[in-house]
């Protein structure tokens, strides 16, 4: 996917960057950081004029590795690879990077090389922050022209031996323990980036959602609202967002996001709707359409959903369909989205004959999960998106529901990392989903397989008129067990399988039968709805069964006759 660039400053040249300006600190108050920084990267992402603007910015010495090893040789770098070769340059470059470090805290730029040696990245990891400058082709090619000194360039044409030099070193760069993203931006931006990029303190984790014509990050963390503006500018096409939210989240997050935007400069306009599933219909939607043209915005205003799984999902559509496809951002605020909604690109409404049925798949530029938003919500609502996370492990991966067993209550207790964790499990699952199905085309299996437990769940859901009383997860919980027990009864999954699920979930205090729900429910009632449903292929309900846990499967062959029993055994009426 094409990023575009936050800024159309072209990289000022090295003399530039050796001045002495010096500008306000973005995190003022900390001092020096206490550890070192080192930069890496190809030749020509900045590494030395970007770093010179860090120190400045950190207040600490810079120092380019490559004068230093010079220096030290009394030559120059090609002529230390043709006298000695390129293995023993990489050793005495150890040395001196392993000197440096030994020091006090330094803004050190390595060589392109330099992170690509298994003792260099060791001792990188052990006593510095690592940052990788990544940079795209064309930029890196237009600012190597002309550099003889390097002695990779003199091998063939420029072009051709960056493209084989990112193909090599980048799956070793992303090693580091910060990637920033430099393009056309001025070497005050990039800077500015590296900084917030350290300031977050501890690494956010990324789970790249990588399709056939689009890619995006799922960035997840604390206080990424605060960073919102630098973590969103790399992809942002036009500095003007719109945010749309409801009137409970925006009293809690709206503020920090605004902040967080103008920080980088990101001019903000919002849009809040009532809090609640009743805000995902067509009035709604009309309302916000009406809205967002109204303000004049353009093809490249970025629609920001920052809230749960509806305002995701009125959003996105939203952004999906006005102007034919605005681009698009979700920030989910509660464990449900940020494991569910947010990823794979599904947006929609509901409408009288059933739930999500007018809708569009509208991928967006990134996802910001900042669990410290999740501090904020009930514990039910904790146990409703924790459904989604015990989903995923009973759909493919095993080793996810085991670990779920052995830190779910840390997740529903709110651990930090425990749920960061979490998130990171459940998104790299679905991602990879998505990734092979992304617009759930193929017959059987595939994207579809997400549906485990919503056959029944949605069937609940629409017979409660979506009013509360049941949330979402609560109802997947509840249809995940109701899958494994058609599973037995079809032969397909033994009954441990089905009592280690339903022990999971009681044990976490999470809804996994129906005879244990206030309401009584209607066994042709459910089964009107489920017939509705949009699953239907062929006039057949479908469902996903399981095998075992970590062993879905879709199947159209449960018979009605089947469901009705499990259904009144299960405490409905008749």
């Amino acid at each position: 996917m094409p990023q575009p660039s936050a800024g159309d400053q072209a990289m000022p040249s090295a003399s530039t960057a050796h001045g002495t300006a010096t500008t306000t600190p973005l995190f003022p108050g900390p001092g020096p950081r206490e550890d070192s920084v080192v930069l890496v990267g190809l030749m020509g992402a900045g590494k030395t004029t970007i770093g010179r603007r860090i120190a400045t910015r950190l207040g600490m010495p810079f120092i380019d590795a490559d004068l230093e090893i010079e220096r030290a040789a009394g030559c120059s770098i090609a002529d230390l690879f043709t006298q000695y070769g390129e293995a023993e340059f990489r050793k005495g470059e150890h040395r001196v990077i392993r000197r440096i470090l030994d020091g006090p805290p330094v803004v050190l730029a390595t060589g392109g090389g330099a992170f690509m040696d298994a003792m260099t990245r060791a001792i990188v990891r052990e006593r510095a922050t690592s940052v990788w400058l990544r940079c795209p082709l064309p930029v890196l090619v237009r600012r190597v022209q002309g550099r003889g000194h390097r002695p990779l360039l003199n091998a063939g044409n420029p072009r051709d031996v960056l493209a084989q030099l990112m193909d090599i070193r980048y799956p070793t760069y992303a090693e580091a323990d910060i990637t920033v993203d430099c393009g056309e931006e001025s070497v005050e931006q990039s800077a500015a980036t590296v900084i917030n990029a350290l300031a977050l303190g501890r690494q956010p984790r990324v789970v790249p959602v990588i399709l056939d014509r689009w890619r995006y990050d799922v960035t997840i963390g604390e206080n990424l609202l605060r960073h919102a503006g630098m973590l969103l500018s790399p992809v942002l096409p036009q500095k003007r967002v719109v945010v749309v939210t409801d009137s409970t989240v925006a009293s809690l997050h709206l503020p920090q996001l605004l902040q967080g935007l103008a920080q980088d400069g990101i001019r903000a306009e919002t849009i809040v709707v009532p809090p609640g599933e009743g805000s995902k219909t067509l009035a709604e939607y009309e309302r916000v359409t009406g809205i967002l043209l109204e303000m004049g915005v353009e093809r490249g205003t970025t629609v920001i959903a920052l809230g749960g799984g509806v305002v995701g999902d009125l959003a996105g559509f939203a952004a999906a369909t006005t102007m034919r496809g605005l681009p698009f951002v979700q920030i989910p605020t509660t464990l449900l989205a940020q494991v569910d909604s947010s990823v794979g690109g599904k947006t929609g409404i509901n409408t009288p004959f059933g739930k999500n049925l007018l809708g569009a798949f509208h991928q967006p530029l990134a996802v910001l999960a900042d669990t410290t938003t999740l501090a904020t919500l009930p514990p039910r609502e904790i146990r409703a998106g924790y459904a989604e996370i015990v989903k995923a492990g009973l759909i493919g991966d095993a080793a996810l529901f085991a670990w779920c067993e052995a830190n779910g209550q840390a997740v529903l207790d709110g651990d930090a990392d425990s749920q960061a964790e979490a998130v990171r499990r459940a998104c790299a699952f679905k991602a990879a989903v998505v990734g092979d199905d992304e617009r759930e085309e193929r017959k059987s299996d595939g994207r579809a397989l997400l549906n485990l437990g919503h056959t029944f769940g949605h069937a609940l859901e629409a017979e409660l008129g979506y009013d509360g009383r049941l949330l979402h997860g609560e109802a997947v919980s509840l249809g995940l067990r109701l899958a494994f027990v058609t599973s037995e009864r079809m032969g397909l999954c033994g009954s441990a399988d089905v009592e280690r699920v339903t022990t999971h979930l009681e044990r976490l205090g999470m809804p996994a039968r129906l005879r244990d729900l206030e309401q009584t429910f209607s066994a042709e009632r459910l089964l009107a709805h489920m017939q509705r449903d949009k699953k239907m292929r062929d006039g057949r309900l479908s469902f996903v069964l399981v095998r075992g846990i970590g062993q879905a499967f879709t199947c159209r062959d449960v018979p009605d006759s089947l469901v009705r029993e499990i259904l009144l055994a299960e405490g409905c009426s008749a």
